[in-house]
């Protein structure tokens, strides 16, 4: 199995990123404050303020170490990334598919699959840990929609076009979100949870979401890279300018697992607070520079967890299944497997 390689995140408005041998060092207000072997590393994240310099660039570039930059807030800014790697038959294949209703539509279902079984595994969870201190309502209501998503995990089975399977992800998405807010269990109205938003997020707990999701994506992305598949043509999101539309895709069966779970212990645990939230005056609320340094750590430690992952049937580091997923996608597109197999959480 492919070893974990780590991600950098810097955070620290004016660091000034330079290379020194295999190194990756970070000067802060001229002192160094951090230094990194290069073999370690997959990618740097940079919020924010932060200068990269010339030979550092160059040198990941040649080391496949991309180089990402992101608004404080976690918005995507821009990509640094060597040579484009893969098999150019491959990404034939893929375009082929994506262009191919059925084919199309076959990857399709495997995704949505995964991912509206694990939104029921994170509904399973949390009646499992604290479903005799809810209220009868709450308790019922995520009963029902525990019941729903596995009605519609089936339903995925049946359907063959992909407009009627996109239909059944919002009714999905619908059933979800709605009996979220019974998931919270923190006091006051700080971390209420109305629904979706974004654009920016209005509420706390969208604003945990949106960051989580860049994360993920982001991931996401470099999985699909590492096995020669083009990030920007999708199957379940449509190919649209500088959107890396099979990111999102991939992303679609981990959102539950590495955002909605994650962002949901952060805040029943305690670890992030009403004051770890700034509301701006357009009214879109951001993490402050603590509050993200928190969530990235807790990111991290989570992608180190093993997880079985039934189809390998072995375990493996959290942080390592978009890459084992994007392989089988790539497998699947060869003609080596007849479906894409997705990953289930228990």
């Amino acid at each position: 199995m492919r070893r974990q390689l780590n991600t950098l995140y810097i955070t620290t408005e004016g660091a000034w990123l330079r290379k020194d041998g295999a190194n990756v060092v970070m000067d802060v207000e001229g002192k160094e404050r951090a230094r990194l072997p290069i073999h370690m590393l997959e990618s740097l994240v940079c919020f924010g303020r932060v200068l990269v310099s010339p030979p550092l660039m160059g040198f990941c570039a040649e080391q496949g170490v991309t180089i990402t930059h992101l608004s404080p807030n976690g918005k995507f800014l821009a990509r640094i990334e060597g040579p484009v790697s893969g098999n150019v038959l491959l990404r034939r294949a893929q375009y082929r598919a994506s262009d191919d209703e059925v084919d199309c539509a076959d990857i399709v279902r495997g995704l949505l699959i995964g991912k509206v079984h694990n939104q029921r595994a994170v509904i399973a969870r949390g009646l499992r840990d604290y479903g005799s201190k809810l209220e009868p309502p709450e308790r019922e209501g995520l009963e029902k929609a525990r019941t729903r998503l596995s009605r519609i995990a089936r339903d995925l089975l049946n359907e063959s076009t992909t407009n009627r399977l996109r239909g059944l992800e919002g009714e999905a998405a619908q059933v979800y979100f709605g009996v979220f807010d019974s998931l919270i269990r923190h006091d006051g109205e700080a971390f209420r949870f109305t629904g979706r938003n974004r654009r920016p997020p209005r509420d706390r707990l969208n604003a945990l979401l949106s960051f989580l999701y860049t994360l993920l994506t982001h991931d996401c992305r470099s999985a699909l890279e590492s096995v020669g598949l083009d990030p920007s043509v999708g199957f379940l999101h449509r190919d649209r300018p500088g959107r890396p539309s099979l990111a999102l895709d991939l992303a679609e069966e981990f959102r539950p697992l590495l955002g909605d779970r994650l962002a949901l212990s952060l805040v029943n645990r305690r670890q992030l607070r009403e004051k770890d939230f700034t509301v701006a005056e357009s009214g879109g609320v951001v993490l402050t520079d603590d509050a993200r340094k928190t969530v990235l750590t807790a990111y991290q430690e989570r992608k180190r967890e093993e997880l079985n992952h039934a189809f390998i049937g072995e375990k493996a580091p959290i942080g390592m299944l978009p890459i084992l997923q994007a392989q089988l996608l790539a497998r699947h597109l060869r003609g080596d497997l007849d479906a894409y197999p997705p990953f289930l959480w228990k």
